[in-house]
């Protein structure tokens, strides 16, 4: 495809999507100003929306651009895959089957080229899938740069924060088995309290009986000399 030929860009672009109404998006109930608004002409629309095979994304239009862009620049001089898609994209609506199209479109495009052989188509098919893996493995370069940088520190937050929790766990579970061991000390204790507690009331009565013996004896005789030996 020859670099001067203007309109590459458009021509690729429509390649990978096509003329129609935008997928309808739910909205709140229509004015009547809105209602009655000239309805909007058909906007380009990505021709495959399905989840990619991770069933976590869809074919994007910014990234459709990014593509087109890349193939643009890329473009190879002479007739090319892109003339021999701009042809076999020419026979849809004729009602021909998928073999035939792609038969007609070879006619068509070496009619217009001069090409003999379908070297041509395969080569350049194939430089442009270079060009577009070396895009992604660039791509996918930056993503992974991208995780590092952004999610790299979340990751790290995340393990300091399960650190911690392990941490403050183990305390945890150290000072629940102080306190069960408080708890069990608190028991005997109690135990100890009341065994010491008779022991030294046992001592005392022991005292107070033999001191009560001693007094008693005491105040006896002096009882008996005052009463005999005046």
């Amino acid at each position: 495809m020859a670099d001067s030929e203007p309109g590459i860009g458009k021509r690729i672009l429509s390649f990978f999507i096509k003329e129609g109404e935008e997928p309808i998006r739910p909205t709140a109930t229509p004015t009547a100003a809105a209602a009655n608004a000239a309805p909007e002409a058909p906007k380009p629309v990505i021709a495959n929306t399905a989840p990619n095979a991770a069933g976590t994304g869809n074919i994007d239009k910014k990234f459709t651009e990014h593509f087109v862009s890349l193939l643009e620049k890329a473009n190879l001089p002479g007739p090319d895959y892109f003339e021999y898609k701009q042809a076999l994209q020419s026979m849809e609506g004729l009602g021909l089957g998928e073999e035939k199209q792609f038969q007609a479109a070879w006619a068509s495009f070496k009619a217009m080229g001069g090409v003999k052989e379908t070297t041509v188509l395969n080569t350049s098919a194939n430089q442009y899938l270079g060009i577009l893996d070396k895009d992604r493995a660039s791509f996918l370069k930056d993503v992974e740069k991208a995780i590092k940088d952004r999610v790299g520190a979340l990751q790290d937050e995340e393990k300091r924060l399960e650190d911690s929790n392990k941490a403050i766990a183990q305390q945890i579970a150290d000072l629940q088995k102080k306190m069960d061991e408080n708890k069990s000390r608190l028991g005997q204790i109690s135990g100890e309290v009341a065994e010491q507690s008779a022991k030294i009331n046992a001592n005392k009565d022991s005292f107070e009986i033999t001191y009560l013996s001693f007094v008693d004896q005491i105040k006896s005789d002096l009882n008996k000399i005052n009463q005999y030996l005046k």
